[in-house]
């Protein structure tokens, strides 16, 4: 029987490290984390966006994080702490799990996306 987009969620989110803002800020001031965010150009533009995350295109990012892809970008290593989120969570939980099946061991989403992270207080770069 098939799944709904939901159901795929669920499961990937049972399945991946669920993050909370806190969390991630706290990794974030550590440092060497790969923060991914997954929206798409006018969803960053009209929300914002975290500062110093990546922008990466959720339909580019299996083949930017797979090494052996002509596309792959550098800053994706599979050893490295990569952290991806969206505007709510279901992509970035979509993506996480993907990730996690490309080899990556370090990978984690910001549950609940910008959402979770504006309601937190967390610093949100506006515009362009």
């Amino acid at each position: 029987m098939a799944k709904t987009a939901a159901q795929m969620v669920q499961d990937a989110r049972q399945r991946i490290e669920n993050l909370t803002p806190e969390q991630v800020a706290a990794e974030l001031s550590r440092g060497d984390v790969l923060l991914v965010d997954l929206r798409e150009p006018d969803e960053r533009e009209k929300a914002g966006s975290i500062p110093g995350a990546l922008a990466a295109p959720r339909g580019m990012l299996e083949f930017w994080a797979d090494p052996s892809s002509p596309y792959h970008r550098q800053e994706f290593q599979p050893e490295r702490r990569v952290i991806l989120h969206c505007a709510s969570g279901g992509r970035s939980a979509l993506a996480a799990a993907m990730l996690e099946d490309l080899g990556y061991r370090r990978v984690a989403h910001l549950d609940g996306g910008l959402k979770a992270w504006n309601e937190a207080g967390q610093p949100v770069n506006r515009g362009s």
